[in-house]
């Protein structure tokens, strides 16, 4: 079998008992890698596992990868620390059935573990019922200690003595212990070892066979692919604090953009080392290259959030139409060299930044289309203008006037954007309203307000497909605008903030809507507030957008 130029062994079969099995585990040959899941079955799944055993059923093929590659691995479960490979020696990690060997390994030892909700679980807790016979229609291993039958647990099952035995348990009972004992002793249990794989390739293989359901993540890949004690570097703990550093370090958290995902942070490390952002090239990144990037693109994001929020003015991540346009920008920030953009360079950006938003850029084949995007960024590092051919984006007033209001939709964040660039005030004081990234999951959010009340336009006749219309959305402070709007009319719940803003034109300027009179506010006519809002954004738009 070949990759690439390499010539890689056929995977080998070879059956394990119980005994040697754990040995390996005790001596530092066998590994149970860690991406980022903890240990998370119950006992009562470890006791079924149990009796499959005991009864001679087939529980599924380990798979070992066999390597010199060093992953990010469990160093301790339970009480027990896990000891190191011996040096120079290869190491076997489980790609398939990290939790079935978990288990028993814990029933071996006895462990008590504390599962993902912070509860104890104590593996010397699981019991084998001696009034059964193993090969019984019934459980014969519960985690229930049995009240009719005599019982021992699996864990002195398999480590007392025959002297405590014999001082606990008559004949016919040890005659019972010895066969389970020997049931699960001599139980082969199915392994299939590959050695020397490639790292993409050897979980590959995992995330074709992972019998969990739980599909392994790229970022769960390269957080084992790139884990490297001697330097102290590990990838989940760096992105987690990159989100959010509990040392006081700069973060995503503060800037407000603490939602994008370690998919796009992946990217942006790829752009940077190879240019290309697909699943296959992230794969193929050299480790040492990786880690030695880490600083240099973390302080591109950086950069590239500095300049969504000051020069666009975009204040939160959750309000970006695409994560992936942190991608292009970043690596522009990391090519050129921590200087800022020249006034030609900010225009060519905020114009690649709305025709991407607008177009629905990255609805489909987004890694392809990120990896033409950076050409885009090398023409505006050479201070030229990046080329749309064939992409213009012809925005009309038609396209605005209608459009569904959705939160998960781009257009609607794009616009959303906008909004936000002009920093809206709260009609009430005249205080600049505070977005956050909490409040924008859903479209009943304490941000978004309908100007013309969902409920008011509907007992006016109108449909709803325009009622929900983008150009009737505006970006509020908190609920109680909303708790003094209700569905009342425009004309009439804008006269009592009148009332407590004296500023209240000038307010809603900051909302595009320039003239209360002229966009049919006070007439309470929401057409002609459509369609003159929507000039007003289409205005905007075609500046952002325009030829330079």
């Amino acid at each position: 079998m070949k990759y690439g130029s390499e010539v890689m062994l056929q995977p080998q079969n070879q059956n394990k008992k119980y005994e040697h099995l754990f040995s390996d585990i005790d001596q530092g040959y066998l590994k149970i890698p860690k991406f980022q899941r903890d240990f998370v079955w119950s006992q009562a799944k470890t006791a079924r596992l149990i009796d499959s055993i005991i009864k001679g059923f087939p529980i599924g093929t380990f798979i070992f990868w066999k390597t010199r590659e060093e992953l990010r691995h469990v160093r301790n479960l339970g009480n027990i620390d896990l000891p190191e490979t011996p040096k120079g020696d290869a190491v076997s990690y489980v790609l398939d059935g990290q939790q079935r060997i978990t288990s028993l390994y814990a029933l071996r030892k006895g462990l008590k573990i504390t599962t993902n909700d912070k509860k104890d679980v104590d593996y010397k807790d699981i019991y084998v019922n001696l009034g059964f016979e193993p090969d019984s229609d019934e459980e014969v291993v519960s985690v229930e200690k049995p009240e009719e039958y005599s019982s021992i647990s699996v864990y002195d099952l398999l480590n007392s003595s025959l002297v405590n035995l014999m001082k606990k348990y008559n004949d016919y009972e040890l005659e019972k212990i010895e066969k389970y004992q020997k049931r699960l002793t001599n139980y082969d249990f199915s392994t299939i070892v590959i050695s020397d794989y490639p790292i993409d390739i050897a979980c590959e293989i995992f995330t074709r066979i992972n019998t969990s359901g739980q599909e392994l993540t790229l970022f769960e890949i390269m957080v084992a692919k790139t884990y490297d004690q001697e330097l102290n570097f590990d990838l989940a703990r760096e992105y987690s604090n990159l989100i959010c550093n509990e040392a006081g370090e700069k973060d995503l958290k503060d800037a407000g953009f603490d939602t994008i995902p370690s998919s796009t942070v992946l990217q942006c490390v790829s752009a940077h080392l190879c240019q290309q952002v697909r699943r296959k090239d992230i794969l193929k990144l050299n480790k040492r290259e990786f880690i030695d990037s880490w600083y240099t693109v973390k302080e591109g994001i950086f950069s590239a959030v500095d300049y969504v929020r000051t020069q666009l003015r975009i204040p939160v991540s959750k309000l970006l139409p695409y994560n992936a346009l942190l991608v292009p920008l970043s690596y522009f920030f990391i090519r050129n060299g921590g200087e800022s953009p020249t006034n030609l360079q900010n225009k060519l950006l905020t114009q690649y930044f709305w025709w991407a938003s607008l177009s629905n850029r990255f609805s489909s084949g987004a890694e392809g289309k990120i990896d033409t995007d950076l050409k885009k960024m090398d023409d505006i590092l050479n201070k030229q203008p990046p080329s749309y051919r064939g992409e213009e984006l012809d925005l009309t007033i038609d396209k605005l006037r209608w459009y569904w209001f959705s939160t998960g939709d781009a257009f609607c964040k794009a616009i959303l954007c906008l909004y936000a660039y002009f920093e809206p005030k709260s009609f009430r004081s005249n205080s600049i309203v505070k977005i956050d990234n909490s409040w924008l999951k859903v479209s009943t959010s304490k941000n978004y307000h309908h100007f013309f009340p969902k409920s008011y336009v509907k007992k006016q006749g109108i449909e709803e497909w325009k009622g929900n219309s983008i150009l009737n959305v505006t970006i509020v402070d908190d609920y109680l605008n909303k708790s003094e709007i209700g569905s009342k009319a425009p004309g009439y719940y804008m006269k009592k903030f009148e009332e407590s803003n004296p500023e209240l034109q000038n307010t809603m300027k900051t909302h595009l809507i320039d003239d209360m009179e002229l966009y049919g506010v006070w007439g309470n006519d929401y057409e002609t507030f459509i369609e003159k809002r929507g000039e007003r954004i289409l205005e905007e738009i075609n500046k952002r957008i325009e030829p330079i």
